[in-house]
């Protein structure tokens, strides 16, 4: 299954920028992982270059008034979407703004990463660091239990 994570802005944060780096390099030799960085601009205007880059995929839209999850719920739900034959999902966050109305209609499911609002470049690295853990967890290996 290919991965699609759709951002707004790249981080400049030097930990944020470190952790996406890191978490990319680890996540390479397990999975595909595209990562595109929407430039910020109008919530609308960025919302439907979210949609166009998102066409064809599974959508899922990270807001806090998503379903929440455990590490092990994510990756039963990987394990299900790989068995079903699904070929792309595509997760999308949402800049200062959040995502607009239009988006969140066009999800095909909505995740929160947490009751609380996260700043995005953090939940990028939220976002790729579970990836990772879930995977790791399909794959039987130790990095969750660290």
């Amino acid at each position: 299954m290919k991965w699609q994570i759709i951002v707004v802005g790249k981080p400049s944060l030097p930990w944020a920028k470190q952790g996406m780096e890191d978490y990319a390099g680890r996540l390479r030799h397990k999975a595909s992982v595209e990562i595109v960085h929407l430039r910020e601009g109008p919530s609308a205007q960025v919302g439907q270059k979210a949609l166009e880059a998102s066409e064809g995929a599974w959508r899922i839209v990270l807001d806090e008034r998503g379903k929440q999850m455990s590490s092990v719920a994510l990756a039963q739900w990987i394990e299900k979407q790989e068995l079903s034959g699904r070929k792309r999902v595509s997760l999308l966050i949402g800049g200062a703004d959040g995502h607009p109305p239009e988006v969140r209609n066009a999800a095909d499911e909505l995740w929160s990463l947490s009751a609380m609002t996260l700043q995005h470049e953090l939940a990028l690295v939220v976002l790729m660091e579970q990836i990772y853990r879930a995977i790791s967890i399909n794959r039987g290996e130790p990095y969750h239990r660290v």
